[in-house]
């Protein structure tokens, strides 16, 4: 059994094609990055949950670009995670955790589909604002990659 960390997509994005964790520059994506890392055991994966490109690899180089899940409509929120969720079928075994540090809008289409087929799911930051959900995980982000 494994963990896989979802982290949403973030609307600041550096200028130019990067690897997925480098290519979102907002301050809670570092610190969700930062918090996933040192959280992860070696069977655990992380991905980032993006509006575009639906499930992507952290390593995977993507431009930048402005779509989010906050301005979709319903119908195309839908759309968007079953796809993820057929992506996610692919390298997720039922019993598996995810831990999902998303908004709402990323959540309320995605996480019934994953309980439904048997996962864990944990929403640690739920209900809490940005200023709440920064200062959380810089307070639950203790290894050396919280410093870099």
């Amino acid at each position: 059994m494994k963990t896989i960390y979802l982290v949403a997509c973030v609307a600041q994005k550096a200028d130019k094609p990067r690897p997925a964790e480098d290519l979102y520059i907002s301050d809670w994506f570092r610190k969700a990055r930062s918090y996933v890392k040192c959280q992860m055991r070696p069977l655990d994966r992380w991905y980032i949950l993006s509006a575009k490109y639906h499930l992507v690899e952290p390593s995977r180089v993507i431009p930048p670009y402005n779509e989010t899940l906050n301005t979709m409509r319903k119908p195309d929120r839908l759309r968007w995670a079953s796809s993820v969720l057929s992506e996610l079928l692919l390298i997720a075994n039922t019993g598996d955790s995810i831990v999902m540090l998303a908004g709402s809008r990323y959540r309320e289409v995605l996480e019934p589909g994953l309980r439904a087929r048997g996962f864990t799911v944990d929403v640690p930051m739920l209900r809490l604002d940005i200023g709440a959900q920064k200062a959380w995980l810089l307070g639950h982000t203790s290894c050396r990659e919280a410093q870099l």
